[in-house]
């Protein structure tokens, strides 16, 4: 009885090793290989028979500096790695009260030098209210300590750090011509969860589209329709919101208007 129980387990064992380890494995990568090449191969996309990106990761249209290039569309903010870093993929995960993510909001969270609580700014400017200081190195400085040592601008006043939401609000507007009071899209100034996230909604890419054609030399009706003939419906027609495929809408770009 044991020897025949301890067959017919070994007999079950064999055949879900050939069955899951093998057979639905090869017909999966068969199935994918045939019918969903595209997707098996990463989503891989092509110009002139040279691989530009996927469709699925987000990357940055940027000079070696890591200046935004006014002539292609920009991606939300990346927390992966030094941006777009499909090894580093993950958010900021900063909470809403983060100095790090919202700044310093007298009433909320304020600091003075020391690091004691405050119902004022005392890094404020009156370009940025809610400015977080950066160290000498560059790193911002959320918990202020006595002795500090803060980068100042020529004009006396502390150097922001770029990554809160206040400072990337005054950016996105700045870069693309839009006035100070201005609505900015929530996806142009936080990073996804992912930090991979290769669409934009279709408000951002409608705020960029000025900015794109002044660059281009090209009417910006011409760039707007090309915004929406390259928009993503809701999923179901009723999840999520419209977005934007922002390597796809740079290729179709470049295809409209060549870079010189």
């Amino acid at each position: 009885m044991l020897r025949r129980q301890l067959l017919t387990g070994l007999l079950v064992t064999i055949s879900l090793i050939v069955v899951l380890g093998v057979v639905y494995p090869v017909v999966v990568w068969g199935v994918g290989r045939v019918a969903f090449r595209y997707q098996a191969d990463g989503s891989l996309v092509k110009v002139d028979s040279k691989v530009v990106g996927s469709a699925l990761i987000g990357q940055n249209f940027a000079d070696k500096d890591g200046n935004p290039l006014p002539r292609y569309f920009q991606p939300r903010p990346s927390a992966a790695g030094k941006g777009y870093d499909p090894t580093s993929s993950g958010g900021s995960n900063l909470g809403p009260t983060n100095p790090g993510l919202v700044g310093f909001i007298p009433g909320l969270n304020t600091l003075d030098l020391n690091g004691n609580a405050s119902a004022d700014n005392p890094f404020a400017s009156n370009g940025d209210p809610y400015c977080v200081p950066v160290d000498d190195k560059g790193n911002p400085v959320t918990t202020p300590s006595q002795g500090q040592t803060y980068a100042k601008n020529p004009d006396g006043t502390y150097v922001c750090s770029p990554n809160t939401v206040p400072e990337r609000v005054m950016a996105y507007r700045k870069l693309n011509g839009l006035a100070p009071g201005a609505p900015v899209p929530v996806d142009a100034v936080t990073a996804s969860g992912s930090g991979l996230d290769p669409d934009i909604s279709e408000a951002n890419a409608l705020d960029q589209a000025a900015r794109v054609a002044g660059a281009r030399k090209l009417s910006a009706g011409v760039v707007v329709a090309l915004v929406h003939r390259h928009t993503t419906s809701r999923a179901w027609g009723v999840l999520g919101e419209k977005t934007v495929n922002v390597l796809d809408l740079n290729v179709a770009l470049d295809r409209l208007s060549p870079p010189g």
